[in-house]
């Protein structure tokens, strides 16, 4: 493997395992320090927010000054994020930890196109296959992550929940060294000076719209679900190492698929994987209909965890067939915007939708989504078939 890919692959261990840490104590911290139960959240949204903003100034910016730039940029942006939310848990200073939340989410949102780093370090024809071994450093958050939520808590007698933070600036700390020393291509005079379509040209492709529509929708559902899990296990009288063990499984789906999803990509296409993908999130939408057992739940986000996987790398690797090098930015850009505010709607809508329409209701809406996605993936196929036989008819 590529030392460059398998560099990016680490760093992105790093930013999820720091994600896992965030998530574990985030809401618990907004309890402690918000004024007031309807505040309670807003670190969390404050993340989110900062993640979004993050993704189309940053997909520029390292088109301009490179890869190598943007990741210091934003794993300093993540140090200084954690120390001022450090010294705001310390000094029990709310608006000053949505602050610091704030910037970590900007730094997590740049984090996430390490996959496209690894895209453009690649060989020729390995391209795929960077992206998924990029995504398998999650194996090693889905480990790391939870230890070391575990061992923060007793680092600090103050606070339980100073020791994230603390762990939190030296994963971030970590990751800009590590990133210091990749060797990251810069970007080409093509890159650079390259003619550059319109955002409303981009997005005439029908495989652009499949790619971004498949991210989108495969990441909003398994989000949803996700976050919705524990409260449905909780409502359904299931203890809270039920729960863990729910959702550390589903992790483990997530990204142990990812040391193989490239390989299924470069021999099947990337669009009979996104479908495979969409298939499982189904079968995890109608699994979920059949009770409220530990088990049922169990394979249930077990399914959910590798059909985002296949969606999402399958998603992104038919984003990269979409687009010029001097295009790059606008289009991941655009791509990440889209995806992740998908993901963030997913979060907000967990709590509530479940409350609305019940654990097994809220399942079900979400299937003519799904649905969606596979629809627009077969009308892309289409287009594209009905665009090569012009082609040709036109060669001829």
């Amino acid at each position: 493997m590529n030392p460059t890919v398998a560099g990016l692959s680490i760093a992105q261990a790093l930013l999820i395992s720091g994600n896992i840490l965030l998530v574990s104590v985030i809401a618990l911290i907004g309890k402690q320090l918000a004024p007031s139960a309807s505040l309670i959240t807003l670190p969390v949204a404050l993340q989110f927010l900062g993640l979004i903003c993050a993704t189309m100034p940053s997909a520029h910016l390292m088109g301009w000054l490179g890869r190598k730039f943007g990741f210091m940029l934003a794993n300093g942006i993540g140090v200084a994020g954690a120390m001022l939310s450090f010294a705001a848990l310390y000094n029990s200073q709310f608006a000053l930890f949505c602050v610091g939340t704030f910037l970590v989410g900007m730094a997590i949102g740049v984090g996430q196109q390490y996959r496209f780093a690894a895209v453009e370090a690649a060989p020729p024809g390995q391209q795929s296959r960077a992206i998924g071994f990029v995504m398998a450093g999650g194996v090693i958050a889905a480990v790391l992550g939870p230890n070391l939520a575990r061992w923060s808590q007793d680092m600090f007698s103050q606070n339980p929940y100073l020791g994230a933070f603390a762990w939190l600036v030296v994963l971030n700390a970590t990751a800009l060294v590590l990133v210091a020393l990749l060797r990251l291509p810069r970007p080409t005079a093509e890159s650079l000076h390259g003619h550059k379509r319109s955002y409303g040209e981009l997005l005439r492709q029908p495989k652009l719209v499949a790619a971004i529509t498949a991210g989108f929708i495969g990441y909003g559902v398994m989000v949803l679900v996700m976050t919705a899990t524990p409260l449905s296990m909780e409502h359904s009288g299931h203890s809270f190492h039920s729960t863990a063990s729910v959702i550390q499984w589903h992790v483990l789906g997530m990204f142990v698929p990812s040391f193989f999803t490239g390989r299924l990509i470069q021999r099947f296409g990337a669009r009979q994987v996104i479908n495979w993908g969409c298939l499982l999130l189904l079968a995890c939408l109608l699994l979920n209909q059949l009770g409220m057992d530990y088990w049922v739940y169990w394979t249930a986000l077990l399914l959910l965890g590798v059909g985002w996987n296949f969606a999402f790398i399958g998603a992104t690797a038919l984003l990269t067939q979409t687009y010029e090098p001097a295009e790059r930015a606008r289009v991941q850009g655009m791509n990440e915007l889209l995806v992740f505010t998908g993901a963030g709607l997913g979060a907000m809508l967990a709590g509530y939708w479940t409350t609305l329409l019940g654990w097994q209701l809220m399942n079900l809406v979400l299937i003519p989504a799904v649905v969606l996605a596979m629809t627009v993936l077969w009308f892309s196929k289409r287009a594209e078939l009905r665009a090569e036989a012009v082609t040709q008819s036109a060669s001829q």
